[in-house]
């Protein structure tokens, strides 16, 4: 089965956050783009053995998105 990972940059905190509507209680962040994908790719199998034990094999899509405010 294919997951959906959204990775969001928030530019106040200053952090990437992890969520997905496909994975419940999947919520991490990170200052860094590349440990968040490492927290959530161990995270992600541990929540779902918690929630549906039978998903195996699974695949990861990741998106990312970041908006950044500039003044000329």
């Amino acid at each position: 089965m294919e997951y959906t990972i959204n990775f969001t940059w928030d530019d106040e905190a200053g952090v990437w956050i992890a969520t997905s509507n496909d994975i419940p209680g999947l919520v991490l962040e990170s200052g860094s783009f590349d440990a968040l994908l490492e927290r959530t790719r161990f995270a992600v199998p541990e929540l779902l053995a918690l929630n549906s034990p039978d998903t195996q094999p699974l695949y990861l899509s990741f998106v990312s998105e970041r908006h950044e405010r500039m003044v000329l």
